[in-house]
């Protein structure tokens, strides 16, 4: 039996990176795409790395196409790709909402649809969807436009015995936050907002994707899992 196979975009640091040393610690061959391409990204020297922006669609016909030369087909398609533009409305100017949607949206979409051929009876979709409200409207927009898009084409896909589903990390020490200006030692300040009393990891959001991934999730499709330590528990009805 061949070992399972893996395309994570997105997947040269933080939550992408972590998934792919998980699956590629548990026998998966995997190939990861960034914006840095082949810059040294500590993961496994069999790990292949594909230099693709999520906004381009002809980045993401390259990638795929890579795939399917070296792996032929897919188990897994990880849409991790993404960026962060918080902010208020009065801020947030064209060239920022257009990347949003561009790279959060767009390459999503299009990366299921180029990727499609390649994912065959039981191979498994999943999304990273996480936070939205509170950060913006237009990321908020662009955050909420996904698990719509997720639970449609987990409809789509039903009868191709594709599951489609989505992981919405919380409060995660990801460079995303480095990027935003937030220093680990202010990540960890608000970790007495996190019921479990802890900021969550890049690995906590890798073993939610496996388990998706995996048999064991064989009867899930349609479905968003909340990894977030418990914050908006009390809320939920």
């Amino acid at each position: 039996m061949s070992a399972p196979t893996a395309l994570i975009t997105g997947g040269t640091s933080g939550i992408g990176k972590a998934t792919a040393e998980l699956l590629h610690s548990r026998g998966h061959r995997v190939m990861v795409t960034g914006v840095s391409g082949h810059a040294d990204t500590g993961l496994p020297e069999d790990v292949t790395v594909v230099r693709a922006d999520a906004r381009s669609l002809p980045d993401i016909d390259g990638a795929v196409e890579q795939a399917r030369r070296q792996f032929g087909s897919l188990d897994l398609l990880f849409l991790n790709a993404g960026i962060s533009r918080p902010g208020p409305i009065e801020s947030t100017d064209e060239a920022a909402f257009d990347a949003l949607f561009d790279i959060n949206v767009k390459g999503t979409f299009f990366t299921l649809q180029k990727a499609l051929p390649l994912l065959g009876e039981g191979a498994s979709v999943v999304f990273t969807v996480g936070a939205g409200e509170g950060i913006g409207a237009a990321m908020t927009a662009a955050k909420g436009a996904l698990l719509p898009l997720m639970r449609s084409l987990a409809l789509e896909l039903a009868p191709r015995r594709i599951r489609v589903n989505a992981v919405s990390p919380g409060m995660i020490d990801t460079p995303v936050y480095r990027r935003m200006g937030v220093s680990r030692d202010m990540l960890e300040s608000w970790a007495h907002d996190v019921p479990l009393g802890r900021v969550g990891a890049p690995a906590d959001i890798a073993e939610a994707v496996a388990f998706l991934a995996s048999d064991a999730a064989g009867y899930i499709t349609g479905d968003n899992l909340v990894v977030s330590g418990g914050i908006g528990v009390h809320s939920r009805p």
